[in-house]
């Protein structure tokens, strides 16, 4: 087993408490935003370390379903950590996906995001930057989404 990492940034106009909080609901939010991409967010537990989202993807998606157990929730921080464990990539090639999601503030008002991923690999398999290219643009669209939305409905998650 081995393990790629991949570290990416990402600056938005919303602040890092109002962002992170809107992500802590994607449960709720993300199926009534784009429900042509995902049709519902499954929680079990408290949302906290321990707990379990399964995202449950439309008809027309590259996968069914995805998996991701919480390791680690820092509300003070604005950091969480999760592992992919089901679904979606998981498969003869990639044992688990570990995200590390961090959002800070920006002196403009806004915020930057930093992402490490942790691709734990079976075997010799070594992931390409363009290997894991329809997951990043997926996250790139949908935190568009949301920041328009957030944008759009200033006292949401205020």
């Amino acid at each position: 087993m081995g393990v790629t990492v991949f570290t990416d940034e990402v600056t938005g106009p919303i602040p890092a408490a109002r962002i992170f909080k809107a992500i802590l609901d994607s449960h709720n939010l993300l199926p009534k935003l784009i429900p042509d991409k995902i049709k519902s967010i499954e929680v079990q537990g408290n949302g906290g370390p321990g707990s379990i989202k399964q995202i449950n993807f439309a008809e027309d998606a590259p996968f069914k379903f995805a998996k991701h157990k919480f390791d680690v929730l820092d509300e003070e921080n604005f950091m969480c950590k999760y592992t992919l464990i089901e679904g979606g990539i998981i498969g003869d090639k990639i044992e688990k996906v570990v995200e590390t999601v961090k959002f800070e503030d920006c002196p403009n008002g806004g915020s930057i995001c930093k992402i490490t991923s942790e691709f734990h690999t079976v075997g010799d398999f070594q992931p390409k930057e363009e290997d894991v290219k329809i997951g990043k643009e997926m996250a790139l669209k949908t935190s568009k989404v949301v920041e328009a939305y957030l944008l759009k409905n200033l006292n949401a998650y205020a």
